[in-house]
Order: structure tokens, then C-alpha cells, then sequence
């Protein structure tokens, strides 16, 4: 029934009236003398701008900004910054595409919009995209919690290699991350109390970068050994210059693209987000995602570039690894990027819940124990899924070439194709065959990538990092 008043409200208004909604507009019109309704949730939103944009910010950026050098080395520089300005601009069109389809029909869940799409097996499908591009996000948050976390104790401790204790185990180290912060964190009902771990994870990734800036004018080039005066440095390779490369062409260049696609993914955040948003309209909105699509922009290059030139072919998957003396900046770094990425899981697990919900219990009114059991039930899978995958390149480079094009090309695209009314807008309008060669690209980026990451298996040439 409301969706049919909807409907029947846009074919008297047209779809160029959500268009044209101004700031202070309410997100569905009323009439007058009416009393206003909260729509689309229990509560009305009252997370501020500054909150949602640290917010989408900590779920756009992940543990893919340790790769970004790598990809830098293996592509160019100059196809690098095509290719992340490219994908950068192609996220924030694709958020778009989803504010202006929940505009259409008054929905501010990814799954719903599955739902009026393609009915109940859209808003599954949506659902377990959701599930398994997040779950796969939040394990590699935990993976180098697993590998970091040993080694900043360890440091602390001035131990020069592991003795065995437990507390320099990283399957006991995570599980107890776990326990004490990330699940207590992934308790909150409303994700805009995150908002304030979101700015802080963000204000360590600065220093992170930073400290990138830093090294690049501490360390020389050609890479000195730190511990003695024969053996190389452990990085080098053959025929490492000090020169940047404008462009390349590898073995590893084919992997380069998942891995920046991956790092620009936040669209299960968006609606969340969105619901939340203090005065809300799709404006306001598009503005936050905007303003976050733009500083992880910023934060990305600057860390690729300032990561390749300090190294250059040297470098390696993951950034932190290839600063081979261990000095007071790097362990301070190190500890950054764990609280960091720590502080981001719950954004992360939040989407995973609602999907949940959507799936097994999309008519039940909310209730504690149904929510404490599902947190804990997503927290254990991964903490097992970490603890037993030995790989952080394989979550990478499969997951980055699913769910990421399914997410940022795919789905918004071929949404908003079926829920933008026809005779609003004919399948031949600009806009739809614009949505239409985008879903068609995500299609050719997804096929292209895992066949990439498929001969790499099968010829032993694994993809050597990326991700969220």
C-alpha cells in the first residue's frame, strides 16, 4: 500500500520533482496540517554532516591503502592516477545512482531496493552481496591485526624473534581484539554513534600518512641493508632504479585494478548512513559521500605516491612491510594502522546485521537478543575465517573482483534501470543507457579479473596483494 501511494504520487509529480528537492525538503512531501512521519526508520535521523563523513570515510577506507604503492610500482604512474581518479569517480556515480532510486520509491535499504527491483530474490541477492563483500572486508581488518599486532609487541617487548609465548600469537591476539573492542563496538543499534571511533581511526590513518611523507625524505636510494654491510636489503629485487615509471606493464599489473576498486567500495554504508543523516535529503547525502570520496582520494594518492618513490619496484604488497629497520616512527605507524583498521570493523559489520535482518527476519520488530546474536554469530565466522585462510591475497584479489564490481557497478546500475518508472524515463533516455553500459562494465571488469586471478592460480602467479 505505501509503495503503491509512492508510485502513484511520482507519476503525478514526475521524476524531475526528487531532482529538485531542496535542502530543507522532507524526503517524501505531506500535506499540509499534517502531522510529519518518520519514514523508513524508528527514530528520526540525528547524526550530523561531520559524523556521516567521518563515518562513510572509515568504511571507504581500508587495509587496500597498504597496497596502493605496490599497484603504483606495477602499473605507472600515470595509469595509477588514471585508474583511481577513474574508479574514484565511478564510485561516487554509482552512489548516485542508489540515492536516486531510494528517492523514487522512498526506500533506504540497499536489500529493499533488491526487493522492488526484483522482489525477494533481488533483495537476497542484495543481501548476500552485501554479506560476502563485508565479511571478506572485515577479514582482511583482522588479517593484519593477525600479522601486525605480534610484531608491535614484540617490539615493545625488544624481543628480535618470536619465543612461542601466547601473547605473541596472532590466532590468540585477534580473538581477544575481538572479544574487548570489536564486538562491544558492533553492539550499537545505530551506526552513528560509531562516528567518533570513525574520526579517531581516521586521525590515525593521517599519521600513517605522515609518516609515509616522512620516510620518503629519511630513506635514500638506492635502498641501504639496516643490520649489516653485505647482505641486501630484504626488498630488493633485480634492476631496482630510483627513477619513477610512468608506465608499466607486468605480471602483477593485471591485479592492480581489483585492488582499487576494492579500496572505493562503501556502498553498503550508504543507505545506513543515509538513514541516520541529520535532515536528510538526497542532496545533502550525495554531498557526504562527495566530500568522502575526495579526502580517501587524496589520502590514497598521496600514500601511493610518496610510498613508490621512497622504494619504488622495491616496494612491497603491503607498504609497512618494507620498511626493514624497525624504528620508533614505524612501530608508532604500525600501531596507527592496527587501531585503525580495529576501529573500522564495526562500520564494516553493521551492513552484514541489517542484511541478516532482511533475509531471516525482515518482519520482526527489533529485539536485543536477536541482535547480540547475530553480532556475535558474523564476529566468530570471522575471527575462523582469519585464523584459518593463510592468505590475505586470495580474499583480496577474489573477493575484490565479485563483490566490488557487483556493488559499485551492477547493482545501483541495474536498480535503478528497473525502478525509475518507464514513463518517467524510457529505457533509450541519457540516463538509463548510461546505468546500462555501467552495469555492462562491471560485467567485463568482473569476467576480466577473475580470469586474471585464475590463470595466476593455475601458472602459480597468485595475486601478491590489494583489497579493502
Amino acid at each position: 500500500m505505501e509503495l503503491q501511494k509512492m508510485n502513484g504520487h511520482i507519476r503525478d509529480d514526475g521524476f524531475d520533482g526528487v531532482d529538485a528537492m531542496t535542502e530543507h525538503e522532507e524526503f517524501l512531501p505531506h500535506k499540509d496540517g499534517v502531522k510529519k512521519e518518520v519514514h523508513f526508520t524508528d527514530f528520526e535521523g540525528k547524526t550530523s554532516f561531520g559524523m556521516s563523513v567521518f563515518n562513510l570515510s572509515n568504511a571507504i577506507m581500508g587495509s587496500g591503502i597498504l597496497g596502493l604503492a605496490f599497484a603504483m610500482a606495477n602499473t605507472g604512474v600515470i595509469v595509477f592516477v588514471v585508474l583511481l581518479t577513474c574508479i574514484a569517480v565511478m564510485s561516487a556515480y554509482s552512489i548516485h545512482l542508489l540515492l536516486k532510486s531510494a528517492g523514487v520509491v522512498g526506500i533506504r535499504a540497499y536489500e529493499q531496493l533488491g526487493n522492488r527491483a526484483f522482489g525477494r530474490s533481488g533483495q537476497v541477492l542484495a543481501a548476500c552481496v552485501i554479506t560476502i563483500h563485508n565479511i571478506g572486508t572485515t577479514s582482511t581488518y583482522l588479517y593484519i591485526v593477525k600479522s601486525e599486532l605480534p610484531l608491535v609487541i614484540q617490539a615493545f617487548l625488544g624481543k628480535q624473534a618470536s619465543t612461542g609465548e601466547w601473547f605473541l600469537d596472532g590466532n590468540y591476539l585477534i580473538i581477544i581484539v575481538s572479544a574487548l573492542v570489536i564486538f562491544p563496538l558492533a553492539l550499537w543499534r545505530h551506526l552513528g554513534y560509531l562516528g567518533y571511533t570513525s574520526g579517531f581511526s581516521l586521525t590515525c590513518m593521517v599519521f600513517f600518512l605522515i609518516a609515509v611523507i616522512y620516510k620518503k625524505f629519511d630513506i635514500p636510494c638506492p635502498l641501504p641493508d639496516h643490520n649489516t654491510t653485505a647482505a641486501p636489503h630484504p626488498t630488493s629485487r633485480v634492476n631496482v632504479t630510483c627513477e619513477p615509471q610512468l608506465f608499466t606493464c607486468n605480471s602483477e599489473t593485471a591485479y592492480t585494478i581489483p585492488i582499487l576498486a576494492f579500496a572505493f567500495v562503501c556502498h553498503p554504508e550508504v543507505l545506513p548512513i543515509y538513514t541516520e543523516l541529520r535532515n536528510a535529503t538526497r542532496r545533502r547525502m550525495q554531498c557526504v559521500a562527495n566530500v568522502s570520496i575526495l579526502a580517501m582520494f587524496v589520502m590514497y594518492l598521496l600514500t601511493a605516491i610518496f610510498g613508490y618513490l621512497t622504494f619504488y619496484t622495491a616496494v612491497e604488497a603491503e607498504l609497512l612491510h618494507t620498511y626493514s629497520k624497525v624504528d620508533i616512527m614505524i612501530l608508532c605507524v604500525r600501531l596507527a594502522v592496527l587501531i585503525a583498521v580495529t576501529l573500522t570493523v564495526p562500520v564494516v559489520l553493521f551492513p552484514i546485521r541489517k542484511a541478516l535482518l532482511q533475509i531471516f527476519f525482515p518482519d520482526k520488530p527489533f529485539h536485543w537478543a536477536r541482535h547480540i546474536l547475530i553480532a556475535l554469530s558474523v564476529v566468530f565466522s570471522v575471527n575462523l575465517l582469519v585464523v584459518f585462510v593463510p592468505s590475505i591475497k586470495d580474499i583480496f584479489g577474489v573477493i575484490g573482483a565479485t563483490s566490488a564490481p557487483s556493488l559499485i557497478f551492477i547493482l545501483p546500475a541495474i536498480f535503478y534501470i528497473r525502478i525509475v518508472p518507464e514513463e518517467q524515463e524510457s529505457i533509450k533516455s541519457r540516463p538509463k543507457i548510461q546505468a546500462v553500459c555501467f552495469a555492462a562494465l562491471g560485467f567485463i571488469f568482473m569476467i576480466t579479473s577473475l580470469s586474471f586471478i585464475i590463470i595466476g592460480w593455475a601458472t602459480g602467479r597468485s595475486p601478491r596483494g590489494g583489497g579493502h
